[in-house]
């Protein structure tokens, strides 16, 4: 049975947290001269001289009823690759623990554990990126603290059959992370709809993709209210910016542009899996449920990159990728772009 109070590092579970100005005061106040703010204002931009909301209740508010969660069971932060870098800290001793991965996948779940000095195990996934029975086997049996699984998965562009994330749900006895950074293009249910079910699931999204906003670097995940008490509990005091909250709120307001925006990139996505499947150098194209499509290329695809790097087309070269030899990733751009990283593929000559 998983305990989640076992899993966490004892010395969380007894750290007492920063408490900021923010913290000890909420609401609104005539005078406030409790957080060394510059009251006089802001020598750029007008109402940032005051510290933001360090929970950010107003977009959890507004985010809630859309992921159809409550606020609570809401973490947000500085990109998905702050709550990444936070489980790892919360359940993982440096230099005792590990983490599990499964290749090729998402770098930064590697980049959080060596930083965190945490060792990795890798399980590879099968030759056309999927679970098979034997590394659910392996994965259910490790003592792990956790284990990322990337759903639609990066650099593959694929789902994981959700039966296989489901029996590692069942059986694994630590955290089980499902990264959805894509899942806005995917035809399938978020696991957000089963945290009820699973104490050990932790659902991380992202506002960089669908919602065009990378540049905010604002990254959610979902799991149990005792969780995400926790994330909040280890968070730096003001990990998301006034900026960044105000224009997430914004772009909540604007469902409609979000759903344009998500609809156009599926048509380029279909579009560009009819085009490259009859470009000649194109040997195999993978199946996609992301806003990019893994292509391999023959006979070089790295003289292929380098070819479109010299006409000003930066794709991403995936060659050293477990699995994605001769590989390179391609994201899903406007129709105009679409049209001239098609028209370069098909004037490359071997």
């Amino acid at each position: 049975m998983f305990e989640l109070e076992k899993l966490v590092r004892p010395n969380i579970r007894a750290m007492q947290p920063y408490s900021s100005a923010r913290d000890e005061f909420q609401g609104e106040a005539r005078v406030m001269l409790d957080a060394n703010e510059n009251s006089l204002g802001s020598a750029g931009p007008d109402r940032f001289n005051r510290y933001p909301d360090p929970h950010q209740r107003a977009v959890k508010a507004a985010l809630a009823p859309l992921k159809q969660v409550e606020p609570g069971q809401i973490f947000l932060g500085n990109g998905s690759d702050e709550a990444i870098d936070l489980l790892v800290r919360l359940t993982c001793r440096p230099g005792q623990d590990r983490i599990l991965i499964l290749p090729p996948t998402y770098g930064m779940y590697e980049v959080a554990a060596n930083l965190n000095d945490v060792a990795l195990e890798r399980i590879p996934l099968t030759p056309d990126f999927q679970l098979s029975p034997e590394a659910v086997a392996q994965i259910v049996a490790s003592d792990a603290k956790l284990v990322f699984v990337c759903s639609p998965n990066n650099p593959t562009g694929n789902l994981l059959h959700a039966a296989a994330v489901e029996e590692i749900l069942q059986g694994f006895r630590g955290l089980v992370v499902v990264d959805e950074a894509y899942a806005d293009f995917a035809a399938a249910p978020s696991w957000t709809s089963r945290l009820a079910e699973f104490p050990n699931l932790v659902v991380l999204q992202t506002f960089s993709k669908a919602w065009g906003l990378a540049g905010l670097r604002l990254g959610m995940a979902f799991a149990s209210g005792a969780l995400i008490g926790y994330l909040n509990k280890i968070k730096p005091p003001y990990n998301v910016s006034e900026a960044s909250q105000q224009h997430a709120l914004a772009a909540l307001r604007d469902a409609p542009r979000f759903e344009q925006m998500r609809q156009e990139l599926l048509r380029g996505r279909r579009w560009l899996e009819d085009q490259l499947s009859g470009v000649g150098i194109v040997e195999q194209l993978f199946p996609s449920n992301a806003n990019f499509l893994l292509a391999r290329f023959r006979p070089d695809a790295t003289a292929v990159y380098n070819y479109l790097l010299g006409l000003g087309i930066v794709v991403r070269n995936r060659t050293t990728q477990p699995g994605c030899a001769g590989c390179l990733r391609l994201t899903v751009g406007t129709p105009a772009e679409n049209e001239q990283l098609v028209a370069a593929l098909r004037d490359f000559k071997r």
